[in-house]
């Protein structure tokens, strides 16, 4: 009995083999390669890949744990963009863009933390302010290990963001190592709705503090707001504070730029396809002329570091903190049917100057080690900020 079952799997292989050579042969013989040409791999590779089907489907132990054709084929998606190993290129399937476009809106559910894939490591961006990840003292670049039972080492960015979020008000346990320190650190946290305030501001003296926390739809215009207002109330320069933002619209960030900048160049895209080359540059007529001083750190990224080295640059502003999280390359989101995309890193950027930030970060003008917090008096680098402006750009009284 067991000789004729081990025969029968034989029979099959072979049965199967044969069937796939003789569909190349007949592909081969194709006089105009028609179907070549519309084939996105070849017709081995297309075989092959069938065979891998029908043995899952045939042999595997857990047949109710079968995934349906539009799961295997997701996930076939998947696995291409995955090899290209960019953990900024990626598919996304409908459920998830449509999540990403509330958040781009201002408002979802989850924990409060943005994550990125650095090196095969999941690591947090930022936690955003008031939020479940920073009142319980998640902070930038921590590694997230294990989310309750489930390791997430290796696993795709996009997966651990579906374990992270879930209903408001149910808790979860997160364990993350912190550089520098030998044992994880757990984390419970309930989820909750986040809602995200673009910008939060204050005068401290004669001086406008103002905390920029993203670059969503809504960020230059409320930045807008309390630039007016700041000014409104005789305030003599401002600190920006983009410490923990993770950035978000490149059109965004050119439009926070434009604040401050009068028609300079903001920022310079290169990609492999020439379409995506382009400077852009701040609109003109909308800047403040106050002094300003902006704070970066280690959870600073992308678009902040856009509108940072822009400011560094042209000499705007000084850069008061740490150095910045490295993030210099830019997405375009391609639709696909089904209402699924994909995001493709189309080109880095370079600051006016030429820096490429890329993996490298931003080197603040005035490097001061400390972490960040909301109380102001043990906050060592807003105190720096605020003695550059007192001291270096305001007029002497």
């Amino acid at each position: 009995m067991m000789f004729k079952r081990f025969k029968d799997v034989l029979l099959g292989v072979f049965i199967g083999g044969f069937m796939v050579t003789a569909i190349i042969t007949a592909a081969a013989s194709d006089s105009n390669g028609e179907w070549a040409r519309l084939l996105p791999f070849s017709q081995h590779n297309l075989m092959t890949m069938r065979q891998v089907r029908n043995n899952i489907e045939t042999f595997f132990v857990d047949e109710e744990k079968l995934p349906d054709e539009k799961e295997l084929f997701y996930g076939s998606l998947k696995g291409m963009v995955g090899a290209i190993d960019d953990p900024y290129t990626r598919f996304v399937e409908p459920s998830q863009l449509k999540e990403e476009g509330m958040e781009m809106e201002g408002e979802y559910g989850g924990l409060g933390m943005y994550i990125g894939s650095r090196e095969g490591k999941i690591l947090v961006i930022s936690p955003i302010e008031g939020t479940p990840a920073e009142r319980v003292g998640v902070k930038p670049l921590d590694e997230i290990v294990k989310i309750d039972d489930t390791v997430v080492i290796g696993m795709d960015q996009n997966d651990v963001v579906k374990i992270l979020r879930g209903e408001p008000n149910t808790t979860v346990t997160v364990w993350m190592r912190r550089t520098g320190e030998d044992e994880l650190k757990s984390f419970d946290m309930t989820r909750e709705i986040i809602n995200i305030k673009t910008v939060r501001s204050r005068m401290m003296d004669d001086i406008a503090y103002i905390k920029l926390n993203n670059f969503h739809q809504k960020s230059a215009a409320e930045l807008n707001d309390a630039i007016t207002e700041a000014a409104g109330n005789g305030a003599k320069g401002i600190v920006l504070d983009m410490r923990n933002n993770p950035g978000g619209l490149l059109s965004v960030a050119v439009d926070v730029a434009s604040l401050f900048l009068d028609g300079d160049l903001v920022v310079s895209l290169k990609g492999r396809v020439s379409r995506y080359d382009d400077s852009l540059y701040a609109n003109r007529g909308k800047s403040t002329n106050l002094p300003l001083v902006v704070l970066i750190n280690e959870g600073s990224a992308s678009a902040s570091e856009i509108v940072a080295g822009a400011v560094q640059d042209h000499k705007r502003a000084p850069l008061v903190g740490t150095k910045s999280y490295g993030k210099g390359s830019v997405q375009s989101l391609f639709p696909l049917p089904d209402m699924a995309g994909m995001y493709i890193s189309i080109a880095r950027y370079a600051t006016p100057s030429g820096k490429i930030i890329d993996h490298k970060g931003l080197i603040p003008d005035y490097v001061v080690e400390s972490d960040y917090t909301q109380v102001t008096s043990e906050d060592k680098q807003l105190q720096k900020a605020l003695g550059v402006m007192k001291n270096v750009m305001l007029p002497k009284r």
